[in-house]
Parts: C-alpha cells; sequence; structure tokens
C-alpha cells in the first residue's frame, strides 16, 4: 500500500460519484486505453477490440473501442494496438527476504512481471530483529510503489529454544499488536510447525487464535496427506506446500486453498508440475487453486515472475484465462480483497498489464500511472525506486559471533556409524543415512571415501555462549574449498559446508565482515560473495545489481560441484521439514523434533 503521492488510489467510498460520472460519459476519464482485447477474469473470456476509461486510479468502466470520442475528452489515450489487457497479477505467499533485496527494489521486478499486488510472510527478517525487523520491512512496504500485505509471521522461532537459536521470538502477544496497529496485517502467515499443531501444541493455537478472533485467515505449511485432516481442522486455510496431485486434491477437498508453487526447475521452488495434476488428472475445479512464486532470489525474481508461473500452468493444461484468473483473482479472493483488484470491474484498482497472446507482460500500470512500457521501466517509476526506505542502524548490526568457533566435528578414534544428512533434489526433504565408516588419521579420508562434507551451523545472534552445531552431508558434491550463508533457514544463523577448515573460517568471516552474505571460497580465496548487510538477508542495492551477483555466486556455486543449488542449502537447517537436520544445537530428528548426536555409539 504506497504511500507516494503520485501512486496513491483513493478508497472506492471516496471515489464513487466521479467514478460514475465518468462511466455514464457525463465527465472525462484520467485516462482511456483503446484497442485492447480484454481479458475478464470473471468470466474467464478473452473479449474483442474494447477499451477501458480510468479515473483517480481506479476503473470506471468498459466501453466498445472508440466511445471515448462521443464523451468528455480523456486527459490521455493510450493505444494498445490490439494487444490483451488483464488485471495486474496478485503474489498470494512470498518472501521479500528470498530475494535478497528490499520491498522497494523488489517492486521494481513485480511490475516488471506484472505483479501489482502481494502478500508476503516477513518471517526471516521477524526471526532475526523480533518485531523491529517486522517494522522496519513494513515501513519499507510503505515507501514501495507496489500494493504489500503482510501476512503476520506466525512462527518465529520455527521450533523450540532447546533445537535452535533464534534472534526472534513472536509471541501469541506480539501478533495480535501487530494486527492492531498495522492495517496491512490482513492474515496469519504460513503456520510451518504443522506437527505441534495437529499435536496441538497450546503456543502453536494460541497463535492461531489471535488470527481467527480478529476474523483473519491463517496460511499453512504442511507434509504429510495423514495430516491435512487435523491441520484444517485447526483452522488453517490455505498453503503452498502442496508437492503433488494427491495431497492437493486431499488439501482442497478439507476446504484448504492450494497455493500452487512455481519456479525456476533448477530450485526446490517448482511444486506445481506435480500438484496441479489434481485439477488436470483428477478433475478438480481450479476455483480453489491460486498461483504463486514462494521464495524467488534477485535473478529468478526477474526471471521467474508471477507471469512466468502463469504461462507455465498453460503449458501444464489450464487455459490463458483460468491461468491468469488463478495468478490475479483467485489470490485477491483467498484473502477478501476481489472488490479491490484481481479484474477489470467498475470501481477495482486500474492495476493493468499489457500482453501478447503468449502472455509476456509488455506494459504495467499501477493506479492507473504507467510504470513499465515495452518492458522497461518509465522515467516516473525510476523516480520512485530512487526514493527508497533507509533500514535503522541496529539492522546492519546482527552478525555476532563467539570468538573462534570450532567448524569440524571431533575425529573418531573407532569405527562408528554416522548420522549423516543425504542431499537429494530437489533439497526440501532430506534424507537421514546411517553410513558407517572406519577409524583414520585425517579427515580427508573419511570425507572423499564416503562422499562427506562438513556441515556446522554456528549461531551468530549472540544469544547464547556460541552455540555450534557439527554434522556431515551426504552426496553433497562440493569437490573442495567451503560454502557458506547467513541465510540458513529460519533462525538465519550461519550455515557452513566445506572440505577443510581453514576455507570454511575464511568462509565465517566473511560473512561476518559483510554482515551477512553468502559466499564460495577454494584454496583460500573467496570466489563469489553476495553481500546482505541488512539483518544478514538483505542487500540495500538495486535488483538488478544484486541479480548480476547472484549470477556471479551461482556459476561458482555450480563449479564448486554442489549438488543442491544455494537456496536449497540455505533450508537445510529449516528444522520444521523431515527427515533431518542440523541447527546451532545440533542434529534434528524431524518429525520427532528430537537432538541427535553425530555418532550413534557417541
Amino acid at each position: 500500500m504506497s504511500n507516494l503521492t503520485r501512486f496513491s488510489v483513493a478508497p472506492l467510498h471516496a471515489l464513487t460519484r466521479r467514478l460514475a460520472a465518468v462511466a455514464s460519459g457525463r465527465e472525462a476519464a484520467d485516462l482511456v486505453i483503446t484497442d485492447a482485447r480484454m481479458l475478464s477474469t470473471y468470466s474467464e473470456r478473452i473479449s474483442a477490440p474494447k477499451e477501458i476509461w480510468l479515473v483517480g486510479g481506479r476503473i470506471a468502466a468498459i466501453k466498445p473501442s472508440g466511445a471515448h470520442k462521443a464523451a468528455p475528452a480523456p486527459r490521455a489515450v493510450y493505444d494498445a494496438k490490439g494487444g490483451i489487457l488483464a488485471p495486474g497479477l496478485v503474489d498470494p505467499h512470498i518472501h521479500i527476504e528470498s530475494s535478497m533485496v528490499t520491498a522497494c527494489a523488489y517492486a521494481e521486478a513485480a511490475l516488471l512481471n506484472g505483479t501489482t499486488t502481494i502478500f508476503c510472510d516477513s518471517h526471516e527478517i521477524g526471526n532475526v530483529m523480533d518485531v523491529a525487523g517486522i517494522q522496519a520491512m513494513l515501513e519499507d512496504a510503505r515507501l514501495a510503489p507496489l500494493s504489500i500485505y503482510l501476512t503476520v509471521p506466525s512462527t518465529v522461532p520455527a521450533t523450540s529454544p532447546e533445537l535452535e537459536t533464534a534472534g526472534g521470538d513472536l509471541t501469541p502477544e506480539k501478533i495480535g499488536a501487530i494486527f492492531d496497529q498495522w492495517p496491512e496485517a490482513v492474515a496469519l502467515g504460513e503456520k510451518m510447525d504443522f506437527v505441534p499443531v495437529v499435536m496441538g501444541d497450546p503456543r502453536s493455537h494460541a497463535i492461531i487464535a489471535e488470527a481467527l478472533k480478529r476474523n483473519r485467515p491463517v496460511s499453512g505449511h504442511i507434509y504429510g496427506r495423514e495430516l491435512v485432516g487435523a491441520y484444517a481442522a485447526a483452522g488453517v486455510t490455505d498453503t503452498h506446500e502442496a508437492v503433488d496431485r494427491d495431497i492437493a486434491d486431499d488439501l482442497v477437498d478439507a476446504g484448504v486453498w492450494v497455493f500452487l508453487r512455481g519456479g525456476n526447475p533448477a530450485t526446490p521452488w517448482n511444486s506445481i508440475e506435480q500438484a496441479i495434476k489434481a485439477i488436470t488428472e483428477l478433475g478438480a475445479s481450479h476455483k480453489r487453486f491460486c498461483l504463486c512464486t514462494d521464495d524467488r532470489d534477485a535473478d529468478d525474481l526477474l526471471s521467474f515472475g508471477l507471469d512466468w508461473v502463469v504461462r507455465e500452468a498453460v503449458r501444464l493444461g489450464m487455459s490463458r484465462e483460468m491461468a491468469w484468473s488463478m495468478g490475479s483473482l483467485h489470490g485477491a479472493t483467498r484473502f477478501g480483497m476481489d472488490g479491490e483488484m484481481g479484474g477489470l470491474g467498475g470501481g477495482r484498482r486500474a492495476d493493468l498489464v499489457l500482453l501478447s497472446d503468449d502472455l509476456d507482460v509488455h506494459n504495467t500500470w499501477y493506479g492507473g500511472e504507467l510504470v513499465v512500457e515495452n518492458k522497461a521501466v518509465t522515467p516516473l517509476l525510476e523516480a520512485a525506486l530512487s526514493n527508497r526506505y533507509l533500514y535503522p542502524p541496529a539492522a546492519y548490526t546482527t552478525v555476532h559471533l563467539p570468538g573462534r568457533p570450532k567448524l569440524v566435528p571431533d575425529l573418531p578414534n573407532q569405527k562408528t556409524t554416522v548420522n549423516a544428512i543425504g542431499i537429494e533434489m530437489p533439497g526440501i526433504a532430506l534424507p537421514h543415512r546411517k553410513i558407517e565408516i572406519d577409524a583414520a588419521n585425517d579427515w580427508s579420508s573419511i570425507l572423499q571415501s564416503n562422499a562427506l562434507t562438513f556441515v556446522t551451523v554456528v549461531e551468530r545472534h549472540g544469544k547464547s555462549d556460541g552455540s555450534v552445531g557439527h554434522g556431515l552431508l551426504h552426496e553433497f558434491g562440493l569437490k573442495e574449498g567451503a560454502v557458506a550463508s547467513s541465510v540458513g533457514h529460519d533462525s538465519h544463523n550461519i550455515i557452513i559446508a566445506g572440505t577443510n577448515e581453514a576455507d570454511m573460517e575464511l568462509a565465517l568471516h566473511t560473512i561476518s565482515d559483510g554482515n551477512g552474505g553468502i559466499v564460495v571460497v577454494r584454496e583460500g580465496k573467496v570466489q563469489a560473495f553476495v553481500p546482505l548487510p541488512i539483518a544478514g538477508l538483505l542487500s540495500d542495492k538495486r535488483v538488478g545489481e544484486v541479480a548480476e551477483q547472484n549470477r556471479v555466486l551461482k556459476a561458482a556455486w555450480q563449479e564448486a560441484g554442489c549438488t543442491i543449488p544455494y537456496m536449497g542449502f540455505n533450508l537445510i537447517p529449516l528444522s520444521v521439514i523431515p527427515e533431518i537436520r542440523i541447527t546451532d544445537k545440533g542434529l534434528v530428528k524431524v518429525p520427532e523434533m528430537e537432538l541427535i548426536p553425530l555418532y550413534d555409539n557417541a
């Protein structure tokens, strides 16, 4: 919800008389977009060429082409030259922090991709900075030229303090206060501690209650068909974690909205191909399905936006009209905002996109203002993007390391069995592998003969005595050196994988010196580094600059031999997803939610 005057759109109740006057031809429109085929998300049809009349940043009416010539002269006319005009896309589930840029910078990529509204869950910055982080992100969002709503982070920390150390602790009371103080807070964010929810954990249900008693919807995050019924009964009414057709089918029949998540196929964020089969193979109606992006780095944000997900849905069997509706009207409807956005109806926001026949975005209007034309940022948007929110100084000092943490585990002095973390694509659920290793004089031979890599999580919030968790990855593929990240979900401690302690130390201190980031090290030299100085999560640069840094990082990551992309690597500490994880407290078995030793006979 932008604060920029030139993009502000008055509430509908303040404009109804003017909208009616323009629609009836008594007053002039601000802008007429003519000769456009209209994509109706209400009837799911594309019309013959018509024109749309806009006033005060809202839609007054759709008329036959040329009708404006018989009405009071509009202030401006734009010729769409037969292109398809559609409502702006509405992304019902994203994490701004995953893009590694601020909300103001995120807006540039979103608008280039035809996305005009997002619902973000900022639990990442909440895990680092508690309520202060959420408030900073909301202030950032208010200055961004984009409609940004918050689904209030629900699971900070993701697990108990006994299992990991986080920087934030969003209690039910704090969550209730965010709802009451910030009108942008429209729902409860993904309740990812699904096992405690199903098992009746008091804190989990107290947080859900804060949303339900305010009549706010509750978003979810779940694995396991056997848990769907109890999860839905707890009040959860959407999820983006339907990984296949069968659980998607179960969820929609249980009354849960299913957000089909599409993304770069080389990352863990592309489950749409399987989950959409609930519609295309099992015959479910598409009316309770939305499209979403979830997590994107800056590079993928530009290349795999929500418009790409819409086109992917078409490739997988949906009509153009159905797919665009799932990417716009359905997300608005899920959050009760279909009277404001998601369609070309009278009184709706004039958030519009001009498309080619293959649904490629050429123009974007945000609140009736042309912000993208011919796939390029307009001067108006360029001016807005230069007026960015500045995060408070505390956001730049969130990495607090112990003196010199031990980064590799003790060498076993006898034959033993290792509880290793298996690496498998897509890199979300990770298998628990028991691997027998022989006693050796050094780690090098053990690692090489068993396809193992060190993995270490270092607490960075200054809340413990410098707790460090040690583990081993199986088939991670790192040939030599180390990789590390301060974006270790969800507590965002520093995760390091390496073949030797010296390179692991360099990776750790590179992140520390930059107050956060993601790094690749080899032979004592930094090969690639993306600095993330804001909460160890965000860059303060424009999205294009960060995207280029991402590309360099990805190339170095691939050259290093890592078998999962770095965003999948960031999930290795996410201690609510099966089967085994690692936090600063050690190895965590999921769903048992218990710590286990590295060596079985330890």
